[in-house]
């Protein structure tokens, strides 16, 4: 008989009894020693090995050397990373935080020690195939408590793929009462006009098509807003846009993605914050009971949106850009010239960073403006609606 283990071996996180084995893996593997060295200091190789060896649990491995190396970055690359609204969620009940999405492996990694230092189990963590360019990669994120979102599948192993993963996410929630955290939609909304995918609510209905409403609720959805002062990967992010822009058949590679990672890790960030939005089953009770099912996913994506747009945190970068791309002065009460000269020069720099055939500065320019900008953009708009 099958265990739900064996229905989902292929994407859940490690158990603890697989922990010791993969460790022992990552110990002998070459590019996983060449990428973290740098990031452990001043933690030696033969130092960082001992902790490992000593993690015999997925709970081990996250006190013993994620927290600590992950405590150690934020000290480098953040000037402050706070949170807010912890009052919102009661700890003794799973739910799925959805959130908007800015750094491949920070939005999740920030969020799970932000959970740790308020006292809470961390989360489950959606994390793509397409990331798992290398097999230790793999190793380090499962025995992480991540599970893996098979996209690199046909159209028609699509629907399999993901009635799999509604199973897994429903099951992880309901039956063993452990939190995820996943994405408003697949992929990092590069230009911060965040979105939840219509796709990722039917996804997450597949296991009860006929009551997406009950479905919905049993998850305990709460939203999750996270604003990054400075975006490390901002001009990256405004690369891909002009490359996709000047050959529509333009595709990522895995080296960009490898390049993203370690940028957005590695490079500073300023102030960071997660604002925990309002658990939206209290709004999913006034939709009508007969509503279409289209209908219906609809609104909740509206919800979502609107909790996540309401509980961002600006900067003076926020509203310099909102004007800039406005060309208004809208919110110059909330910056200095000086913070609006160091914005200007802020832009050169990482445009300055960017190196493709047939540069075009100003599109670079107002792409990375956007990305600043459009947070304060649509939190206006759910203000005035």
């Amino acid at each position: 008989m099958s265990t739900n283990n064996d229905i989902f071996n292929d994407i859940r996180p490690y158990l603890d009894s697989e922990v010791p084995e993969a460790i022992a893996q990552l110990l002998v593997d070459n590019n996983f020693r060449k990428i973290v060295e740098p990031i452990i200091k001043p933690h030696t190789w033969e130092q960082f090995s001992a902790l490992l060896m000593q993690s015999k649990t997925k709970y081990d491995f996250q006190k013993t050397v994620v927290y600590p190396t992950m405590k150690r970055l934020i000290e480098k690359t953040t000037t402050e990373l706070n949170s807010s609204n912890w009052e919102n969620i009661d700890k003794s009940k799973a739910r799925l935080f959805i959130s908007n999405h800015r750094d491949i492996v920070l939005d999740a990694a920030f969020f799970n020690i932000l959970l740790f230092d308020n006292d809470s189990d961390t989360t489950e963590i959606a994390i793509g195939d397409n990331l798992l360019v290398y097999p230790w990669i793999e190793k380090l994120v499962r025995m992480n408590k991540s599970f893996i979102v098979k996209r690199s599948v046909s159209v028609r192993q699509m629907l399999e793929v993901s009635g799999q993963l509604s199973n897994y996410i429903n099951n992880t929630i309901i039956n063993r009462n452990q939190s995820i955290w996943l994405a408003q939609r697949e992929g990092r909304a590069k230009d911060s006009n965040d979105k939840t995918q219509i796709s990722l609510l039917k996804m997450l209905v597949l296991n009860n098509r006929a009551n997406p409403i009950d479905s919905l609720k049993q998850l305990n959805i709460t939203p999750l807003s996270i604003s990054y002062e400075y975006d490390p990967c901002d001009f990256l992010k405004a690369k891909e846009f002009q490359l996709k822009r000047d050959n529509a058949d333009y595709k990522k590679s895995q080296a960009d993605d490898l390049e993203n990672m370690y940028t957005g890790i590695v490079e500073f960030k300023g102030r960071v914050n997660f604002k925990l939005g309002n658990p939206i089953n209290s709004q999913l009770i006034n939709i009508p009971s007969e509503t279409g099912r289209g209908e219906i996913l609809q609104t909740v994506a509206d919800i979502i949106d609107k909790e996540i747009y309401l509980n961002y945190t600006f900067y003076p970068i926020n509203y310099v850009a909102y004007d800039l791309m406005t060309g208004s002065n809208s919110f110059n009460s909330q910056y200095s010239d000086e913070d609006k000269t160091k914005f200007e020069q802020y832009l050169n720099t990482q445009i300055a960073k960017i190196n493709i055939p047939n540069k075009d500065v100003d599109f670079l320019r107002m792409k990375i403006i956007e990305m600043y900008g459009n947070t304060v953009k649509s939190y206006l708009d759910v203000k005035k609606a």
